[in-house]
């Protein structure tokens, strides 16, 4: 079968559970890219982070209107977070895939434990001054490994948020609009570097998040997403890690 008429079912059941998350889902999009045969740093990765933008600026679009979005702590998170994806993506162009598909199962295996431990952490209130800066040193940080991995890094901004204070559903909306910031400056890196897209593929995937994002985010502004799916979606997870591990880097 033509991966054209796998990808958009597949992507609008990713797109529909991650947008509830606060989570782009580039770190499906990607290894699924890839496993039907696109080349992963200059196909996969460029096309999961365009997907993974269209997926959490729809979803942030939804939250905005329904006043979740701390934008206090948004704002200097994303901006920083520009600024610093460029770089990660300078210093994926020149290393070979290797070591970029361990990184990106690494980080997907990180993400998925934090999923399936339950780890909640203590609730504190840092203030104004103390979000801002938790914003900018993270955004740094997470900014820059997004850019060489290509990712959005929600996996990571959710449970800072709740570090910082934030509700779990204004965490999980604010973190939308956060990893739009990321996964745009990505996206662009990589476009105007080494992409090469395949337009009716794009097309379609686009699509097909789009509706997903739409669906899942009106969902989750009415009702928070249950715990059952955060088990399903870390399970996941943990199996692409170990694939790509042992398929793509181990067995290479």
């Amino acid at each position: 079968m033509n991966t054209i008429y796998i990808i958009p079912p597949v992507f609008f059941i990713i797109a529909f559970v991650f947008s509830m998350l606060g989570m782009g889902g580039s770190q499906l999009y990607i290894p699924v890219l890839y496993w039907l045969g696109m080349d992963f740093k200059t196909q996969a990765i460029p096309l999961g982070m365009l997907l993974n933008v269209v997926n959490s600026s729809s979803a942030a679009v939804t939250y905005g209107r329904e006043k979740l979005i701390d934008w206090k702590v948004a704002l200097p998170f994303g901006l920083a977070m520009i600024v610093f994806a460029p770089l990660g993506t300078l210093a994926n162009i020149s290393l070979p895939t290797g070591p970029v598909i361990l990184a990106f199962a690494v980080f997907t295996g990180l993400a998925a434990i934090l999923m399936l431990s339950g780890w909640k952490p203590e609730t504190i209130d840092m203030g104004s001054r103390g979000r801002l800066k938790l914003g900018i040193i993270a955004g740094v940080l997470l900014g820059f490994f997004a850019g060489l991995i290509g990712r959005g890094g929600g996996s990571f901004v959710v449970p800072l948020l709740y570090m910082a204070g934030l509700a779990p559903r204004i965490a999980a909306a604010s973190s939308a609009m956060i990893v739009t910031f990321s996964g745009t400056s990505s996206f662009i890196s990589h476009i105007a570097t080494a992409a090469r897209p395949d337009w009716p593929v794009w097309g379609m995937s686009v699509a097909a998040v789009f509706l997903g994002s739409q669906a899942g985010s009106r969902l989750m502004a009415r009702k928070m997403q249950s715990k059952s799916i955060k088990y399903v979606f870390g399970f996941v997870l943990l199996g692409v890690c170990i694939l790509l591990i042992v398929k793509d880097v181990i067995l290479k």
